[in-house]
Formats: C-alpha cells, sequence, structure tokens
C-alpha cells in the first residue's frame, strides 16, 4: 500500500483503493452486539454495511493461536473489500485492538475505531443463562464472558487505540442503538 493506491511488488502494477475507516462494535457475549447491530441497518440508513463477526466462525478459520489471527485477518480482508464499494464496515464482534492491530490487513483501513459493549457482571451473567441450551452458555463460558468484561473496564483506556466503553446494563435497546450510531457518524469520513 502506497496511500490509497495498491502495489504489486512482483510487476509494478498499480490501482486505487479505498482505505476507508473500520468500526469495531465489540464487547463481551450477552452485551448486546448482536442486537444493536441489526438495529443500526436502519438508523444508518445505507451510510455504512453492518456485519457480524460470528458468521465466519466456522473450523477452517478457529486457528488455536493466541487472538485468531486466521480468522481475524479473514475478517479485515472482507472488510476492506467491502470498503471498495465507498461504504465503511461496522464489525459486530468480540474483538480488542491487539487482535487486529498487530496483523498485516490492518494496512488496509485509515483507522480502526473501537466501541465496547459492556454491562454489569449480574446481568450479563443472566443475560448469557437467558440462551437457549443449544447456543451452549455453561458456567465456565459465562465465567470467561464477566472475565472478559472486567478486562475491559480496566484495560479499555491503556489500549492503543483506546476503547471507548458504553454501559447497556440499563440502556434501552433504543438508547443503546442511538449512542453507537452517533458513535459512528462523529466518525465518519
Amino acid at each position: 500500500m502506497e496511500g490509497d493506491i495498491r502495489l504489486c511488488h512482483r510487476c509494478g502494477h498499480r490501482w486505487p483503493f479505498r482505505r476507508l475507516p473500520l468500526f469495531a462494535l465489540t464487547g463481551p457475549s450477552g452485551a448486546g452486539k448482536s442486537t444493536v447491530g441489526p438495529a443500526l441497518v436502519e438508523r444508518l440508513g445505507g451510510r455504512v454495511t453492518v456485519l457480524e463477526q460470528d458468521v465466519l466462525w466456522v473450523a477452517g478459520l478457529r486457528d488455536d493461536v493466541n487472538g485468531h489471527p486466521t480468522f481475524r485477518g479473514t475478517w479485515l480482508r472482507m472488510a476492506a473489500m467491502v470498503h471498495q464499494n465507498g461504504r465503511p464496515v461496522v464489525l459486530c464482534g468480540t474483538v480488542v485492538p491487539p487482535e487486529f492491530e498487530t496483523l498485516p490487513e490492518r494496512a488496509l483501513f485509515s483507522e480502526i475505531h473501537y466501541l465496547a459493549l459492556v454491562a454489569e457482571p449480574e446481568v450479563l451473567a443472566r443475560r448469557l443463562r437467558a440462551r437457549p441450551a443449544w447456543r451452549g452458555w455453561d458456567e465456565p463460558r459465562i465465567a470467561e464472558m464477566l472475565e472478559f468484561n472486567t478486562w475491559l473496564h480496566k484495560n479499555a483506556d491503556t489500549l492503543d487505540p483506546p476503547v471507548t466503553l458504553f454501559d447497556t446494563t440499563t440502556a434501552p435497546l433504543d438508547a443503546s442503538v442511538e449512542h453507537v450510531a452517533s458513535w459512528v457518524e462523529s466518525r465518519l469520513p
């Protein structure tokens, strides 16, 4: 990449490439990403493309390496290709800056903004326990999400780039959607 031009290092061919911002709507499971995401489609009126990361959480991409770089890199490549249509992507899924910022595919974006939906631990646990049994939310998995929720509260400001937090504990869906939409709109090119 040279600015907004892709360059083939083998043959020297150059072609235009849109490097738009990526919006990572993250946070622990149960905080509201999969509920807020689809509502953003309506609220943002086609100015962004909203994608749910769980769609690609399949065996072939579930690498056991810390941070799941194959899975994360695939998502970044797909989002970068959507950007070529002129629309930024809001990617809904559990991710933190070290899992994207260190990948080679990071160069495909002008910047990545991170907003984490979080909730009070007892509310988060209650939401996860209320999910259908086929989703596999046993106590160890719930504990993992509670630990991630706590980790975000402690580390969001120190990450590079920092992660903005929004607490959904008592926020109605409309308020959560409005908050996320305003956060995206304030950072659109």
